[in-house]
């Protein structure tokens, strides 16, 4: 369990993936160029492939990313968040999205 005030720091914003590919070598990851409303997108690497066979079809989603992980390097690539999904047992597996009126930046509160 944590606090309220460990919770408090973790920094969740909306973000826009503007490209998606898969890691050569590798069967569950992508590398994402995502646009969290900084200056420059970030790259993010996520373990999400086998949920998206033609990962084309991320491109241009809204999602939902911890923006304030430590950077991570994964198979040589740095990640620097981490995109938000839900899994169940049974297979189903879902994005965190916001609607489609949230902008590309807001901070979850």
């Amino acid at each position: 369990m944590i606090n309220i005030e460990d919770f408090k720091k973790v920094e969740i914003v909306v973000g826009k993936i503007l490209s998606a590919e898969k890691v050569p070598e590798t069967d569950k990851l992508l590398k994402l160029s995502v646009d969290l409303g900084e200056i420059s997108p970030r790259q993010i690497v996520s373990g999400i492939s086998l949920y998206f066979p033609d990962c084309s079809v991320l491109v241009g989603k809204k999602c939902m990313f911890v923006a304030n992980l430590e950077t991570r390097v994964i198979r040589g690539l740095e990640s620097h968040g981490m995109i938000l999904a839900v899994s169940t047992e049974d297979g189903k597996f879902s994005l965190l999205e916001p609607n489609g009126e949230i902008p590309i930046g807001a901070h979850a509160k």
